[in-house]
């Protein structure tokens, strides 16, 4: 089995990576979080990695102190990140949130070591760079996302035919019918309630304000080189189809399965191969009726302005990307409505500077504007 480094293994899609790798004996050479030093150490305890990486640096003395009795070597900030992403690993694990990803993504793709992505941000912010790097080192990037996962699932064997279209699904979140009225009134308990999916509040919230599937477009586009126009956004309020791919004879071929990360991230850690899962086995009788409904991209704003962003190109998804990042913030910490989210995107998108030029030095000035820009508009 696979040698791995996890970034990000106290978050959600983290915590379902060890539960992989430990059903099936994988080695783990390095593991990271934010600011969770207990858990952090738990990990390193139970896995016995040869170093851990805090990203943050004020919690770098406690990280040393809890492990001061083992050989796990702790690094700390955005370098740590960053020297892990390069070990000499089988596959790094990318599943840290927001755009600090993007860094550590081009570090691993330069060490030429397979890269397992869950962090979406670093293909929405800077996609063109990613997938440009990964094709020179001849790195492949295979994809947890659920929906990603579907589709390169999808994909596979059909290399010689072509895509008449991508069908990516979306659970709708808590407010599906909602309209834009009944959005001012709801509360953060509520969006944090995802009706299909148990995952971390910063994805929760991007799917109840449909952020998230804005993203995952932008996200297939460069995965699968593929046009936004490719890409239709189907409804499906079950969560088994997890997506489609629709070829240019008309067939289209979709991958079913139960709503359960650790299927798509077991995938990503042993393709090309399948072997026995922590996930529950598909039961469709128990399932039923499937349903399919078109996205309301007029009442959630974050899913329209994701369509203009991809189209705009350059770093207009990075203006996006930045100004959701922050929203989402401001509303966990309630200094914000839920409905503001998708209003301050939408201006941000319309009054950031935007150019077709796309470096990291642009993506890094970009974010900076952009959350000035957001803090300045909450002052009005």
């Amino acid at each position: 089995m696979k040698d791995l480094v996890l970034l990000g293994s106290t978050g959600s899609i983290g915590t379902q990576t060890l539960d992989v790798a430990r059903l099936h004996n994988m080695k783990i050479k390095a593991l990271s979080a934010n600011t969770n030093t207990k858990l952090l150490e738990q990990q390193a305890r139970e896995f016995h990695p040869e170093a851990v990486c805090i990203f943050d640096e004020n919690m770098n003395k406690d990280m040393k102190v809890r492990l001061a009795d083992t050989d796990v070597k702790v690094l700390s900030g955005m370098n740590g990140l960053c020297e892990l992403a390069q070990m000499n690993c089988d596959m790094v694990v990318n599943s840290v949130v927001g755009m600090v990803g993007l860094r550590p993504t081009l570090a691993a793709i330069e060490a030429g070591n397979t890269l397992a992505l869950a962090n979406k941000e670093t293909l929405v912010v800077g996609g063109e760079i990613v997938t440009s790097l990964a094709k020179k080192n001849n790195v492949k990037i295979i994809p947890i996302d659920s929906e990603h996962s579907a589709i390169f699932q999808c994909l596979m064997g059909n290399e010689q035919n072509r895509i008449r279209k991508i069908l990516l699904t979306a659970s709708g979140g808590p407010f599906f019918g909602y309209t834009s009225e009944m959005l001012k009134n709801v509360t953060k308990e509520q969006a944090l309630k995802h009706p299909n999916w148990s995952m971390g509040k910063k994805i929760t919230i991007d799917s109840a304000t449909l952020m998230n599937k804005g993203l995952e477009l932008i996200e297939a586009v460069w995965l699968f080189d593929v046009a936004p126009e490719q890409v239709q956004i189907v409804v499906h309020r079950q969560s088994v189809i997890h997506s489609a791919v629709e070829y240019e004879d008309g067939s289209v071929i979709a991958q079913l399965g139960v709503p359960d990360m650790r299927t798509p991230i077991q995938f990503a850690l042993t393709y090309p191969h399948r072997y026995p899962s922590p996930s529950k086995a598909l039961d469709l009788f128990k399932t039923g009726t499937f349903t399919f409904d078109k996205a309301d991209e007029q009442t959630f704003k974050c899913l329209g302005a994701a369509k203009k962003a991809v189209l705009m190109g350059g770093n207009a998804c990075c203006i996006l990307n930045s100004a959701n990042e922050v929203c989402v913030d401001l509303f966990l910490r309630d200094k914000i409505k839920f409905w503001e989210i998708g209003e301050i995107v939408s201006q941000a998108l319309e009054n950031v500077n935007k150019t077709k030029e796309i470096s990291l030095d642009i993506i890094l000035e970009t974010e900076k504007i952009t959350r000035e820009f957001v803090h300045s508009v909450l002052k009005q």
